[in-house]
């Protein structure tokens, strides 16, 4: 069967994130001191909805895109029935999405910089509106995203920087990462293009190419939104994260590869 641009994205976001860039410790942590049922907006291939529930918690993950679904669901079912038992994988949009039983999340987050694939302020305002609606009385709301300073910005000038090159376990294929960052400030946003190519030493290499544009993150370096109204209590749980060697003037941390949109071609 033919790959599709949506499957083989979601399978090299996989392995772009194959390491780990730090947030599960932090989300097994704040899993356990809500001490509920866990909602994940953005939850993709199921890179932390599953070790969550692996730890024990009742996890829904939501997310735009099928071919991420399918990988979580995979993953969810070779951790075992008890865990996939514990994991719930709903198609939706996290800007609108209303689920049943919604207000009853000891824990609703946005993951790895994912705010940032969000197109306009509006429509992040509208996902954290989406953790809010979801929370119990007295859950935790988390969005994990890098706030770049000027320093970084100044950096992002559409030059090209090879990430990383690397052998897909389930192939057997070489794929190398390259990326392209430019800042326009007029917007406040970020023109990220990320490139894939992969193939056999000595054979003509795929290429997969996707473009978005990252919008940063409204009242970005304050914690929260509206502090102080219907009992918000913002707090910073840990420094900003900063981005690998290669990712800094190249890309963003864990935003590119995500959802849909790649052009396929050959050199």
């Amino acid at each position: 069967m033919t790959e599709t641009a949506a499957e083989a994205l979601a399978r090299l976001y996989d392995l772009d994130l194959s390491e780990d860039p730090g947030d599960l410790d932090l989300l097994l942590a704040l899993a356990a001191r809500a001490g509920g049922p866990v909602l994940e907006l953005a939850a993709g291939s199921g890179r932390l909805t599953v070790p969550l529930a692996r730890a024990g918690h009742e996890v829904t993950g939501v997310d735009l895109d099928p071919a991420m679904l399918a990988r979580a669901r995979e993953r969810a079912d070779s951790a075992g029935p008890a865990v996939a038992r514990r994991v719930r994988l709903v198609e939706g949009d996290a800007r609108t999405i209303r689920l049943p039983g919604a207000g009853g999340s000891a824990l609703a987050f946005i993951p790895l910089n994912s705010i940032f694939l969000m197109g306009t302020r509006a429509d992040q305002a509208a996902a954290v509106a989406t953790l809010a609606a979801h929370l119990a009385p007295g859950g935790i709301a988390m969005v994990d995203a890098w706030l770049p300073d000027a320093e970084d910005l100044a950096r992002y000038d559409g030059r090209l920087v090879l990430e990383w090159a690397r052998e897909d376990p389930g192939s057997g294929r070489l794929v190398t990462k390259t990326g392209s960052a430019y800042y326009d400030a007029t917007s406040a946003s970020v023109l990220l293009t990320t490139i894939f190519e992969e193939g056999a030493p000595g054979e003509p290499a795929v290429r997969w190419v996707r473009a978005d544009r990252l919008r940063r993150q409204a009242g970005a370096g304050r914690a929260g939104a509206g502090p102080g109204r219907r009992g918000v209590r913002p707090e910073r749980v840990r420094p900003a994260r900063q981005p690998s060697a290669a990712a800094r003037g190249s890309a963003w941390p864990g935003a590119a590869s995500r959802g849909r949109g790649a052009r396929r071609g050959t050199p």
